[in-house]
């Protein structure tokens, strides 16, 4: 083999590897007791906690990763009531706006097959701080389906455009379905 031939396939070695393994290795997940199908970048852990929702503890499951220095994350919580929605959805926003001590954020409508129309969906761009102090980016969309609210939301110290179009326009909820 010349040094030529030697050299040209390393080179091709090392493309065929990079092209394996991608920044990006979305997968479709379904949280659990959810008609909700999403695509992740990455293998998504689980958490379960109680939160203050709506003025009352209320168990919020979580399904959430890293990838491309973002974190990618969809959270449930099922309600009492459907009536509570855009309420809880409504202090979720604020909460989430006052965690990342934003300004404020800009708000603009999300079309989402299988969600309900009231509250409407909607999708929530801001920037704000970390816990230690460094800038974030954030894009959260917030809906509900029968009596489960939902958050899926993108941190990001710089938001990936075509990785946010990915995950967003990827929400899907079975519409004869709602939890």
């Amino acid at each position: 083999m010349t040094r030529v031939t030697a050299a040209s396939l390393l080179l091709l070695l090392l493309l065929l590897l990079t092209a394996c393994n991608p920044v990006f290795n979305w997968r479709e997940v379904r949280p659990d007791n959810t008609a909700l199908t999403v695509l992740l970048p990455c293998k998504p852990d689980k958490a379960q906690r109680s939160v203050p929702l709506g003025g009352r503890p209320t168990e919020l499951a979580m399904l959430g990763c890293d990838a491309g220095d973002a974190t990618f994350a969809v959270a449930v919580a099922t309600l009492d009531d459907a009536a509570q929605a855009a309420a809880v959805l409504a202090g979720w926003q604020t909460a989430t706006l006052a965690n990342l001590k934003a300004a404020g954020g800009q708000t603009s409508p999300l079309t989402l097959p299988g969600a309900d129309a009231l509250p409407p969906a909607v999708l929530v761009r801001a920037s704000g701080q970390r816990a230690d102090g460094r800038a974030v980016q954030s894009q959260a969309a917030y809906f509900s389906q029968g009596r489960q609210v939902f958050q899926a939301v993108i941190y990001a110290d710089r938001m990936d455009p075509e990785a946010a179009e990915t995950f967003f326009s990827s929400l899907k909820l079975d519409a004869g379905n709602p939890r």
